[in-house]
C-alpha cells in the first residue's frame, strides 16, 4: 500500500532520504558531535549526491571515530593513509584531510563562543529562519548569509565550507526551514 504521504521533491522514494527528511532535515540541531559530524558530511558531498553520502554514514562515522574531535586533531599520517584505503568512505584527500583541519577549528570556535552551537546559530539570532518555498526550483542553493559564513568560517581556517555547502549545512542542522509549502512538515518541522 503506498503512503500518501507528500514530501519535498527531492526526497526519492528511496526509504534513506525519505527518513533523513522526515526525521532530521530542517529539524533544528544543537549538539556540538551533531553538528561536526553534519560539517564533514555536507563537505565530503560536494560534487556528488546526499544519498551516496547519507548510505555512507555508519561507514564514515567507523572511519571518523564517531567524529570525535579529539581523536580526529589527532591524526597522523599513517591514519589518513588508513582512510584513503578504506573503500566504505569517499577516498578524495583533500576531503579528508579537510576533516583533521575542520577538527582543530571546530575546537578552536569552540573556545571562543563556548560551543559551536553558540557560533553556527547566533548568525539567525538562535531562531530558525522558516522560508515559505512552493516549489524546489525556488529554494536558492546559497545566499547572502551562507555566503558571509562561509567567508568567516574561511577566516578561522576551516576547508571544504563555501557557501553553497554552507547553504545545505543550514538545511541540515535547521537553521533554515526549506521544506516546500506542500510539504507534510513545513508547518511542523
Amino acid at each position: 500500500m503506498k503512503e500518501n504521504i507528500i514530501r519535498c521533491a527531492w526526497c526519492t522514494d528511496d526509504e534513506i532520504y525519505q527518513k533523513y527528511h522526515d526525521l532530521e532535515w530542517g529539524r533544528p540541531l544543537h549538539d556540538d558531535n551533531r553538528l561536526f559530524e553534519m560539517l564533514v558530511l555536507e563537505g565530503m558531498q560536494a560534487g556528488l549526491s546526499w544519498l551516496t553520502i547519507l548510505k555512507k554514514r555508519e561507514a564514515f562515522r567507523k572511519a571518523f571515530d564517531n567524529f570525535d574531535i579529539e581523536k580526529i586533531i589527532d591524526y597522523d599520517d599513517n591514519k589518513i593513509e588508513a582512510l584513503m584505503q578504506n573503500k566504505d568512505i569517499i577516498r578524495n584527500r583533500l576531503k579528508i584531510e579537510s576533516v583533521k583541519q575542520n577538527a582543530i577549528c571546530f575546537q578552536k570556535v569552540q573556545s571562543m563562543y563556548g560551543s559551536f552551537d553558540n557560533f553556527i546559530w547566533s548568525y539567525v539570532g538562535h531562531v530558525p529562519i522558516v522560508n515559505s518555498w512552493d516549489k524546489i526550483s525556488d529554494v536558492p542553493a546559497a545566499t547572502s548569509l551562507s555566503d558571509k559564513i562561509s567567508k568567516d568560517m574561511k577566516g578561522l581556517g576551516f576547508k571544504f565550507i563555501g557557501s553553497t555547502i554552507i547553504y545545505a549545512y543550514m538545511q541540515s542542522i535547521g537553521m533554515v526551514n526549506d521544506h516546500t509549502t506542500d510539504c507534510f512538515l513545513y508547518k511542523n518541522a
